[in-house]
């Protein structure tokens, strides 16, 4: 089997931690100027609202580090070996003790109620099954723990949704990435409390604040 036969049969993750891998070396160089016009304040939104024991889901190459408060505990998870080698040095860098470990969303391998806080960034664009990374993400969290959420999605504005839609023709099928999807209805399946939603950039970015009932 060639190359190219192997990754269309390759399975959906495995191909996330591949693309993931390949882009980790240029990957804070290219979200620098992203998140700077897209996200505006986000990673500081998330990092205000996180309390106690933090579980970061797709921890990428640490970029939400230094925002969270000085009195947590941070534990990481990373699909990428790469990734998540970068968000170390991230930690050591900012002098941050932080438990960072190769992990699936879809699997977490925490107990029930470990955590008092979820936050998951820019991660539910190109996990396999989002659906089932916010139901891992709500069993982990204790009974009226936090979920705080991050995300390019399906804009508002009709223009902008048909070019998500044509972009995503091409990163859904190479690299697992969609830009048309919604963090919303997945939490409220998934039986959160929604605190706060917030849309802009035309609709295409979405932060989410949400409690799992107590």
């Amino acid at each position: 089997m060639n190359s190219a036969s192997a990754r269309k049969h390759e399975d959906p993750t495995a191909r996330q931690r591949r693309v993931w891998d390949k882009a980790a070396p240029t990957y804070d160089k290219q979200m620098t100027w992203f998140e700077r016009t897209q996200l505006g304040d986000g990673r500081e939104w998330l990092g205000a609202r996180a309390r106690g024991r933090v579980l970061e889901v797709a921890i990428g190459t640490g970029r939400s580090l230094p925002h969270y408060p000085g009195d947590v505990t941070i534990t990481g998870i990373e699909l990428s070996p790469e990734m998540l080698a970068r968000a170390r040095r991230t930690a050591a860098d900012l002098g941050r003790t932080a438990d960072l470990r190769e992990g699936d969303a879809e699997h977490l391998p925490f107990p029930d109620a470990s955590f008092d806080t979820v936050v998951c960034s820019l991660a539910l664009c190109s996990i396999p099954d989002p659906a089932a990374a916010v139901a891992e993400m709500r069993r982990v969290l204790v009974p009226g723990g936090r979920l705080l959420l991050l995300d390019h999605v399906a804009s508002t504005w009709p223009p902008v949704l048909a070019v998500q839609w044509l972009v995503e023709q091409v990163t859904g099928r190479l690299a697992g990435e969609y830009f048309t999807r919604r963090q919303l209805p997945l939490v409220t399946a998934a039986g959160f409390e929604v605190v706060e939603s917030q849309r802009f950039r035309a609709g295409a970015v979405e932060r989410l604040h949400a409690v799992k009932p107590a």
